[in-house]
């Protein structure tokens, strides 16, 4: 009888537990779909957000559809990958950075001397986003990413018409200290990018994230940001990630090809 007891108390528990898992196999299924639109929709969120496009409450969607050209660029040489080959990976919708960037194709090694953000591998194409009114450009918007202190830091940044000046920076993931590193959060922080110039006369690129705050009084200042109080590792990194991914291993090519077209007219 106690024998029998047991058998029954283990099978009413087994069944319990195929139930369970049954029922929260489900869930995770039919969630998944709403799970990745809501991804979609905050990645879209963080683009409107560094090009000053995001209005709270309004559909960022529609905004998105209305405002933004997306392409996909050769890294290196700064020219559009034609519709015909934008599949798979290589898509505005199905891009991920990590997995670009880890496959052998589409993917490339940094040579250690130039992986100022200390990612190891980055994509030969990456998405930018353009920006117009009517034929007259106004801002492109491209994705930034690199390593923090505990984390890899992924954002997106937007150059005016100018392609020179800084319009916007946010950051949509990372794991840095609440408090300390995760200040690259704080609207105030991210507030004091736009305007600053992130190039010199001669296509240098200029843009610092000092130590400490920065002396406004100084003619230099004007591509300047104060540093994250407490977070020098965090600080170094998004000074070496923001470097990189304007200098020529990032979107250099892209950028100067832009400039030349707006020079000669191609863009108005």
């Amino acid at each position: 009888m106690q024998t029998e007891s047991v058998n029954k108390i283990f099978g009413v528990a087994l069944g319990v537990c195929l139930v369970c898992s049954v029922l929260v196999s489900v869930a995770a299924v039919s969630l998944s779909g709403i799970q990745a639109e809501n991804a979609r929709v905050d990645k879209i969120k963080n683009i409107l957000q560094a090009g000053d496009l995001y209005e709270k409450g309004g559909d960022v969607v529609a905004v998105y559809n209305s405002k933004i050209q997306p392409e996909i660029v050769n890294l290196a040489t700064g020219e559009e990958l034609p519709a015909s080959e934008q599949n798979g990976l290589l898509s505005i919708e199905g891009f991920d950075i990590s997995k670009v960037a880890a496959d052998k194709e589409l993917g490339v090694a940094i040579p250690a001397e130039k992986d100022l953000p200390d990612i190891k591998r980055k994509p030969k194409y990456m998405p930018v986003y353009v920006v117009k009114n009517g034929d007259k450009l106004e801002k492109v918007i491209f994705p930034i990413y690199g390593r923090g202190l505990w984390s890899t830091m992924y954002g997106f940044m937007a150059l005016g018409s100018d392609l020179e000046t800084i319009r916007g920076l946010t950051f949509y993931s990372h794991g840095e200290t609440p408090g300390l590193g995760g200040e690259v959060d704080n609207p105030r922080w991210k507030e004091q990018w736009k305007g600053l110039e992130a190039y010199d006369d001669q296509g240098k690129v200029i843009i610092t994230v000092i130590k400490g705050k920065v002396d406004r009084s100084k003619p230099d200042a004007n591509h300047m940001v104060d540093g994250l109080s407490g977070a020098t590792i965090t600080t170094r990194g998004v000074n070496a990630l923001v470097k990189f991914w304007l200098g020529d291993e990032g979107y250099g090519p892209f950028l100067q090809k832009l400039r030349k077209e707006v020079a000669d007219g191609e863009q108005v």
